[in-house]
C-alpha cells in the first residue's frame, strides 16, 4: 500500500462469515497502519472489568468515583495486560499518539493517574491488550473480504454503546451486517 492507502484512523469491520473467535463481530479502531504492520484496539467488546478495578490493581487513589464505573474494553489479543487510552485531543502525557486532529492513542501510565484524580481527557475509552497485524497481514485479510473500512467516526468510538458498535460502523458505509449470507461453499 502507497502512504494514501494505509488505513489509520479509519475503522476495521469484520464480516459476518469472520471465524476467528477473537474478532468475531468487532469494531477495530486502526490507530496505525504503515509498510511495517498496522496496530488497533476493538472498541465493542467491553470486558468484566471496570475502570475503577485497573485503579485499584494499580493503587492508584481515586476521586469521587469519577471514571471508575467505565467498562474496560478488549483491545485484541495481543499483550492483554498492557493498556491503551483512546482518548478526543487533550493533555500532555508521556507516550502519545496522534492519530487524527481530534484522537490520540495513549499508553502510558500518567494518563490513568490523571484520570482516577480526575484530571485526565474528558472523553476516553480504556483497553487492555490490541489487535496487530504485520507487514502485508491485514493486506491479505482485506484481499480475502475478512473486513470493511471505513473512515472512523468518533461519536461511535466515545458516544455509541458498546453491542450497537458493530451495525453502526457498518451503517457509515450504507451496509446492513444482518442480511449478508455467508460467502458460497460456507455452511
Amino acid at each position: 500500500m502507497s502512504g494514501g492507502d494505509y488505513l489509520t484512523n479509519q475503522f476495521l469491520i469484520a464480516m459476518p462469515a469472520m471465524t476467528d473467535a477473537n474478532f468475531s463481530q468487532t469494531v477495530t479502531y486502526i490507530w496505525e497502519h504503515n509498510a511495517d504492520g498496522a496496530l488497533g484496539i476493538i472498541i465493542n467488546r467491553p470486558l468484566q472489568m471496570k475502570l475503577a478495578d485497573v485503579f485499584e490493581q494499580l493503587k492508584m487513589p481515586i476521586v469521587a468515583d469519577v471514571v471508575g464505573q467505565q467498562s474496560v474494553l478488549q483491545g485484541g489479543p495481543v499483550q492483554t495486560d498492557r493498556g491503551f487510552v483512546v482518548h478526543k485531543i487533550g493533555g500532555t502525557w508521556e507516550h502519545t499518539r496522534q492519530v487524527s486532529s481530534q484522537i490520540q492513542v495513549t499508553t502510558s501510565p500518567d494518563i490513568l493517574r490523571a484520570m482516577a484524580s480526575g484530571n485526565g481527557p474528558g472523553t476516553a475509552i480504556v483497553a487492555l491488550g490490541y489487535a496487530g497485524w504485520s507487514a502485508g497481514q491485514l493486506e491479505a485479510e482485506l484481499a480475502q473480504n475478512a473486513w470493511l473500512t471505513v473512515p472512523a467516526d468518533e461519536r461511535i468510538i466515545f458516544d455509541t454503546p458498546y453491542e450497537e458498535r458493530w451495525h453502526a460502523a457498518a451503517r457509515l458505509i450504507g451496509v446492513d451486517l444482518a442480511p449478508l449470507p455467508p460467502p458460497a461453499g460456507q455452511g
